[in-house]
């Protein structure tokens, strides 16, 4: 049966505001909560991310409130600074149209400033745990007008260890509130603060149907930990996205990733919870416009981010669990729209994989590139020939001269080997195969093989013996004392040489 916004009971204001915006209709969540929450019910919503949460409980909030009095009358609250800023500007949006004030008070930000504003008297504030617990213990925000509570990404709030602020918030307001947490997960922490402070909640649980998750396509691919940047790189050049959201477990790890992305050209900038309020700002806001064409982040500083048609997330390190991993992943495939989510794994973190498999139930296929495509596993074009690439090694370049000869006679010598797959390398099933570890002299970055040239230092044959005999390319009749000089010197800056060379003998 085909719902309208009409039927939902929403003032004409609202709805017109709603179409202006080429929102025609209500997603499902919209059609199981409008009604309870216009109903004064409290409620616990579990839904997938980006089905248009923000205006199931915001629509009926700003319906609620009675703009002719001042007071406090809605409070929301989120885990980070960007989803409360988001969440404000729904809030704003629609607030504006039928006369309602709206407020941000999110950490990081001018608290003079907020205290200044909250003297405009505001209905709406959204904002940040800390940040109003803070507000209201120094006596510059009054909780007994309040009528509506709602915690959104409710179980990120309570994960990240603000469920005491959040109760002492909940235990200065009137007993008759309505309470409503929004989530994609429902953890057992979040399951202990329903039970102490809602009065018969009503459970929204709204699966995605069939054909909506099969527009997000889930896959992995295999690689060694030291190549998973040069992997990332490969992705998006054969993926070729718009843009894409990139995410990684450890801060510390951020700036080597940014490095060797912008190394190749790519523009990067990274998004995570130790940096400013203004630079996050700005460089969402970048993002958000296609000035960005990769944003690294890590779990917090993206909980919640709403990013218009985002078409690839990448976990550069797996979701920590399923939960991370499904609000990871739904950062793209938002209202319906199509996405693609590829996870890379070294041979040790096949099993999260598995895992997450099982239980999200969703369809995680490996996958390998080659030749501009991503590949089943056997079954790209000649078989095992991309066997390396699922390695996370980039394919050769053609070679000419006495550079073609020597790798075709070490590709010769890789077809007598038997090299064993990702999977059976993990789980041990690759029998008395030797495994081939041949690393050759970085080429940037990211370690990728130097290839011998003819046009430097004469042929392929008297490179190689070179390389088998180092004494051979000593010039004779120098000392060993030269030598040890010599050998010291390479690579040493100028000054330094000059000091050596100047030292008696």
């Amino acid at each position: 049966m085909h719902v309208s916004w009409e039927n939902l009971q929403l003032q004409p204001q609202l709805i017109e505001a709603l179409r202006k915006h080429t929102i025609e209709a209500p997603t499902p969540v919209q059609t199981e909560t409008i009604p309870l929450l216009l109903a004064g019910h409290d409620i616990t919503a579990k839904s997938q991310t980006g089905s248009g949460k923000t205006l199931a409980y915001m629509l009926p909030a700003l319906q609620r409130v009675d703009t002719s009095s001042s007071a406090v009358q809605v409070m929301v609250l989120a885990p980070t600074q960007e989803l409360a800023m988001q969440i404000f500007r729904v809030a704003e949006t629609y607030g504006e149209v039928i006369g309602v004030r709206t407020q941000q008070l999110i950490g990081g930000a001018s608290m003079q400033r907020q205290v200044e504003k909250l003297r405009e008297h505001p209905h709406v504030v959204v904002g940040t745990p800390g940040r109003i617990h803070e507000l209201v213990k120094s006596r510059k925000l009054k909780l007994q007008g309040i009528r509506f509570v709602i915690i959104d990404e409710a179980d990120q709030v309570f994960n990240l260890g603000s469920t005491v602020e959040v109760e002492v918030l909940l235990k200065g307001m009137l007993r008759d509130r309505q309470i409503a947490f929004f989530s994609a997960t429902r953890p057992q922490a979040m399951a202990e603060v329903e039970e102490r402070w809602m009065r018969e909640p009503k459970q929204v649980n709204v699966t995605p149907d069939a054909q909506a998750s099969s527009r997000v396509a889930h896959y992995f691919v295999v690689c060694e930990k030291r190549d998973k940047a040069d992997t990332a790189r490969r992705l998006i050049h054969l993926l070729k996205p718009a843009s894409a959201l990139m995410f990684i477990n450890e801060t510390d790890e951020i700036a080597n990733y940014e490095a060797k992305l912008k190394y190749e050209g790519f523009s990067v900038e990274t998004l995570y919870g130790d940096a400013d309020k203004q630079r996050r700002s700005a460089t969402l806001a970048r993002f958000r416009e296609g000035r960005l064409q990769i944003l690294l982040a890590t779990d917090v500083a993206a909980r919640g981010l709403d990013i218009a048609d985002l078409p690839l997330v990448v976990h550069l390190d797996p979701a920590l669990d399923a939960d991370h991993y499904v609000h990871r992943s739904g950062r793209t495939g938002r209202m319906g729209k199509s996405g693609t989510v590829v996870s890379v794994v070294t041979r040790n973190q096949l099993f999260i994989m598995d895992k997450f498999r099982k239980q999200l139930g969703i369809p995680l296929q490996e996958k390998t590139m080659y030749k501009g495509q991503l590949w089943t596993p056997g079954e790209e074009p000649g078989g095992r020939a991309d066997e390396g690439l699922r390695r996370g090694n980039a394919p050769r370049r053609a070679e000419t001269g006495a550079g073609a000869e020597k790798s075709g006679t070490r590709q010769a010598d890789r077809q007598t080997e038997k090299r064993p797959s990702a999977r059976q390398a993990s789980s041990g099933e690759a029998g008395a195969a030797a495994p081939i570890a041949v690393r050759r002299a970085a080429e940037g970055p990211f370690g990728r093989t130097a290839r011998a040239s003819a046009g430097q230092g004469g042929s392929g044959s008297a490179g190689a013996s070179r390389a088998a005999d180092p004494q051979r390319s000593a010039k004779p009749g120098k000392s060993k004392k030269e030598l040890e000089r010599e050998r010291k010197n390479k690579g040493a800056p100028k000054w330094l040489k000059a000091k050596r060379d100047g030292e008696p003998q």
